[in-house]
Parts: structure tokens; sequence; C-alpha cells
């Protein structure tokens, strides 16, 4: 890692989920969704995700992950592909640390409000990351072209059964008293294993795939679950001030 590079200092959040669920005047205390009993921070149905201790690559299939029993952990099921898992708590600006693990040439993604994707994705090796590799902006889609995606400044991924790390600051859009929109969504600053990878990213609207095609103040975390085999843990959150 060269020593140019930029790290963010995470502020380890220690309170737990149900102390806010939207974002209010003010900016909340750390909100860890995963110090809670089962799937209770998260939107039914969630299909194959389960609660799990300790994850890794499975010895017996790289492409598989294998996990043991315990908490503090969600996998989306044995087979790796199952609906997107859904935030109750929905959010306007944030910060947020994100834990996440994929096995060889697995894929999945983290989308703020449901709309802004994050791309997780086994990019070890690559040289020349796109806006498709892990830690890219995924891009928008119309008339079936892609269009203004970001890939990561440099490519920080760590090999396929590590566990990594994104901490974002998101900015969410603006409206006006009649709901019109008055400024785009922003990437902040994104952090991927402690490199920074993007700063003041606009985004014009959605990416593609998103849960949803308009734009709104809040909208929920989404984890992707149907691409491949994911894990997710120590997902910290601090709503700020809009």
């Amino acid at each position: 890692m060269k020593s140019h590079m930029h790290v963010l200092v995470l502020v380890v959040c220690l309170v737990s989920f149900g102390s806010v669920m939207t974002a209010g005047a003010e900016d909340t205390e750390c909100v860890d969704l995963m110090k809670v009993e089962g799937l209770e921070s998260f939107r039914e149905p969630t299909g194959d995700w389960t609660v799990v201790g300790n994850v890794s690559k499975d010895t017996k299939n790289e492409r598989l992950l294998a996990s043991e029993p315990g908490k503090g952990t969600v996998v989306n099921g044995a087979k790796g592909r199952t609906k997107h898992l859904f935030t109750k708590l929905e959010h306007g600006d944030i910060e947020a640390h994100i834990e996440f693990v994929v096995p060889a040439k697995s894929n999945s993604g983290v989308y703020f409000q449901g709309r802004y994707e994050i791309q997780v994705l086994d990019s070890w090796g690559v040289e020349k990351p796109k806006h498709g590799d892990c830690g890219g902006i995924y891009q928008r889609w119309k008339q079936g072209k892609g269009y203004e995606g970001r890939p990561p400044r440099v490519n920080a991924s760590r090999k396929p059964g590590e566990w990594q790390s994104f901490d974002v600051i998101f900015r969410a859009p603006r409206f006006d008293k009649d709901g019109k929109k008055t400024a785009n969504a922003v990437f902040v600053k994104v952090v991927h294993n402690g490199v920074v990878v993007h700063e003041n990213e606009e985004l014009s609207g959605p990416t593609r795939a998103s849960a949803y095609n308009d734009e709104k103040p809040l909208g929920p975390l989404m984890f992707q679950g149907d691409h491949g085999p994911v894990a997710y843990r120590n997902v910290r959150i601090k709503l700020l001030k809009n």
C-alpha cells in the first residue's frame, strides 16, 4: 500500500439497533445492525439469509463459503443466491462501516437508500479496475447502455475468502418543498480496506439493478443476495443531520 494514500479512521460504534429508525434533526449515535437477535434489523422476507458466526472460504470449493454456528454475521444461504436483504432502518445522510467476504468469482453489492451501489466483487489481482470491480460505483443504465460508472482509484481488494471493509460517507439527494430534486446524491468518501477509492462523486440517479427507480430523501440499505455467496458483519452506521 503506497504511503501517500489517504486513510479514514473509523470510530467504532457501540450502541445497539433500536435506538433510531429514521434520520432526525441531529446526528445520531452509532448503530450496530448486527447486535440484535436473528435478522431483526432487516425487513421480511429475508429469503435464505442466515445468522452465523465466523465465515471463511470453503476448503473443498473455492467458489463457496463455509460458516460456523454463532451470531454477528449474515450469509446468503448455502447456495449463495437468494433475495436481497433490506434494513428496516431508512437513512438519508449517513456514515457507514461495513465488513464483507466473498469467495472466488463471487459478486454482491451494497446499495445506499436501496438505489446507489458500491460494488462487492472478487477483484483480487485486477490491475486496472473498472466500475464493476470491488469498490466501484456501479453504472447507471438507459436504452441498453451503461453510463456514469466510476472505477475505484486503485484496487484495494484482498484475496477471496478474506474479510474486507468499506467506510462510506454518503449524502442523500435534496428536494424542495414540492418534491423537486435540487441536488444529486453524493458519495462524499468511500474507503476500501483503509484506502480512499472515491471522493465527492455525484450520482444523477439510481445505479443499475437498484431496488427503486425513483429518488427519495430516505431509503434502506440493501445487500445484494442473488449474484453469488457473500457474508456481511459489523455493519455500523451513523445517521447524519440532513
